[in-house]
């Protein structure tokens, strides 16, 4: 079947291109892009009008907790799936850190039965990589690459011992295996609920120096150096960190590093009176370390931006705020808030799906993050204008876990393909 989407903006992150045009599907791929928004002499069983809207690769989100096995109540793969159509992410980069933790063959494919019975977008797992994420005995990262696992992380549980996970990325660069680290400095960083500053003090919370971040850096990178692993910083949010990250890169290391969309676009005032939907791990920073951050994207610095979608329960956040849970959700918040930064000029449209597609896919491997003709059809066609009130019991997450409950956001999602073929909106 060939669909043709017409009179839309192409948002290209590979080309840097924003402009209008229009793009054919034929089958599960992308068979051609236009210059013209209606092109002439393009045959097409089904024809969709995009009215001007933003046509974009899917958006591929490192980092989502589905809380399959164990906790399913929080979020399954079910809703999961439902919710991130509904946010315009077509590939789910799932983590290990359930109940019991993905670090067998076994669990790992269960899992994957269950996403791929369950869910609508695409679901790539990712394994412990060490057993119960204990950090004291590596998982058989062999076997569990080949039942599928694309990268290994502990998610964070920091390892402590570092001659421990100098083995295990020792051992993963032997087998090419991607390893997905968590930089802070466990010691410095265990009990804090802020960072440390002026406004933590305040508020009587036990805090965090952005230093820890740092140092779990340094370490981290230094193992780089040793054994030349492929590594990835699940999140960078400090402004310190930065010129580490700098350095690593320009030495030629294979390191990459992200950002979660909550330490882009919230600061620590955000707290306010100890609204723990707020809560989120690393704790959320001051804004001149915000902006540092923003502008490391931009630089493209920090490569990419994922949601961190971490489903609670009401019954452990609505509790004090030093014993609340982090985390929040965001699979289907994830593009209106980081339509934040682009209507700010702090991001154009092509920087901000390099960093949500283009990146990530690179990162592990894959075909998809572009609109070049032969590319997977997977695609979001969305808003950026569309202004609403985001009312936190309308997502579709079984959590409701969001910051960003009764704010004013802009970007709607319009339709979500996976594989040519439309798991959500009406068009």
């Amino acid at each position: 079947m060939r669909t043709l989407i017409r009179d839309i903006r192409l948002i290209d992150p590979e080309a840097g291109r924003d402009a209008p045009g229009a793009l054919l599907i034929e089958g599960d791929r992308i068979a051609a892009t236009f210059d013209r928004p209606a092109p002439e002499g393009v045959e097409a069983e089904r024809v969709i009008e995009g009215g001007g809207k933003c046509l974009a690769p899917g958006i591929v989100d490192i980092g989502v907790k589905v809380s399959e096995p164990g906790e399913r109540h929080k979020e399954s793969f079910g809703s999961a799936g439902q919710a991130a159509a509904a946010g315009g992410v077509t590939t789910m980069v799932t983590r290990p850190d359930t109940l019991p933790a993905i670090d067998t063959p076994e669990v790992l494919e269960f899992v994957t039965r269950r996403a791929n019975d369950a869910s609508p977008v695409r679901v790539l797992p990712m394994a412990a990589l060490t057993k119960g994420r204990q950090g004291r005995e590596m998982v058989e990262i062999g076997f569990l690459k080949d039942a599928g696992a694309v990268a290994f992380t502990d998610c964070d549980a920091v390892v402590t011992d570092t001659k421990v996970l100098s083995r295990c990325l020792t051992y993963a660069r032997s087998l090419d295996a991607l390893v997905i680290c968590h930089p802070q400095e466990p010691g410095l960083s265990a009990g804090a609920a802020a960072s440390s500053g002026k406004f933590a003090a305040l508020r009587g919370l036990p805090s965090v120096s952005p230093m820890a971040e740092r140092m779990g850096l340094d370490r981290d990178i230094a193992l780089v150096e040793m054994t030349g692993v492929r590594y990835h910083a699940d999140q960078i949010t400090t402004a310190r960190a930065l010129p580490a990250l700098d350095r690593a890169k320009a030495n030629g290391f294979d390191v990459s590093a992200g950002v979660s969309i909550h330490h882009l676009t919230l600061n620590e005032l955000d707290l306010g009176d100890y609204r723990t939907f707020f809560k989120v791990k690393p704790p959320l920073r001051s804004e001149t370390d915000r902006m540092a951050v923003v502008e490391a994207v931009a630089s493209g610095l920090i490569d990419i931006i994922s949601s961190m979608h971490t489903p609670q329960d009401e019954e452990s956040k609505r509790l004090p705020y030093e014993e609340a849970a982090s985390g929040a959700v965001a699979l289907e918040t994830l593009l209106p808030a980081a339509m934040r930064l682009y209507h700010a000029g702090h991001l154009s449209l092509p920087q901000l799906f390099r960093a949500l597609s283009l990146n990530p896919s690179k990162r592990l491997g894959l075909e998809t993050g572009r609109l070049a003709a032969g590319a997977p059809a997977d695609l979001v066609l969305f808003d950026p204008d569309a202004p609403f009130v985001l009312d936190r019991f309308t997502l579709k997450s079984k959590s409701k876990n969001t910051p960003f409950d009764g704010q004013r956001m802009e970007g709607r999602v319009r339709a979500t393909f996976v594989g040519g073929k439309q798991v959500f909106g009406e068009t």
